[in-house]
């Protein structure tokens, strides 16, 4: 007699080791495999040969895809808000008018701001940070600039924003140009 091993024992020995092992880890039942097998089959079948299957799960998709941007849209306006109110509530603070107190001013929100830019839930205020150091700084186009280049996108969006509703800051077109700030006049060398 021999002593080796058929391949067919090794190859059951395996797949059941695996499905053991498998059905450890997962918690599934035997009995649940099939029946989740049996559902996909039905649900590819269903969704190949019934036209009104196919319109049902369009619909579904359409009302998930609607709800969804009535979400975002909604979201936006809450956005809008906040930085309306942000904008409103520092205004209403005032800011300083004699120049030793505006330098330290803007030195404290700039580094506020530059603080608060690590915090992804903090952009607004970020933002607002450096909205009052822009309201203080006598040349604000040079500033943005500066923001352009140092702030993190989110957060310069959030303060270009601020300045569009603001409206009092002079900051000719540096927003409107993003990273052309500092770049060509638009006159075309030959």
């Amino acid at each position: 007699m021999s002593s080796s091993v058929r391949p067919t024992t090794i190859a059951l020995a395996t797949v059941g080791a695996l499905a053991t092992g498998f059905l450890a880890i997962s918690r599934v039942s035997l009995a649940d495999v099939p029946c989740g097998a049996a559902y996909a089959v039905y649900f590819d079948h269903k969704r190949r040969t019934d036209p009104e299957f196919r319109k049902a799960l369009k619909r579904e998709s359409r009302r998930i895809a609607k709800a969804a941007r009535e979400e975002a849209e909604a979201q936006g306006a809450q956005h809008k808000q906040a930085i309306r109110q942000a904008v409103t509530e520092a205004q209403e603070e005032g800011f300083p008018s004699s120049v030793e107190a505006k330098e330290a001013y803007f030195m404290n929100e700039v580094g506020r701001g530059e603080a608060l830019c690590q915090d992804e839930s903090e952009h607004v205020e970020a933002a607002l940070c450096f909205y009052k150091a822009l309201k203080v700084y006598p040349q604000p186009g040079d500033l943005i600039t500066i923001y352009d280049k140092t702030v993190p996108k989110p957060v310069l969006d959030i303060l270009a924003d601020m300045v569009a509703f603001d409206g009092s800051v002079p900051v000719g077109n540096s927003f409107a140009t993003g990273s052309d700030a500092g770049g060509s006049t638009g006159a075309v060398d030959d």
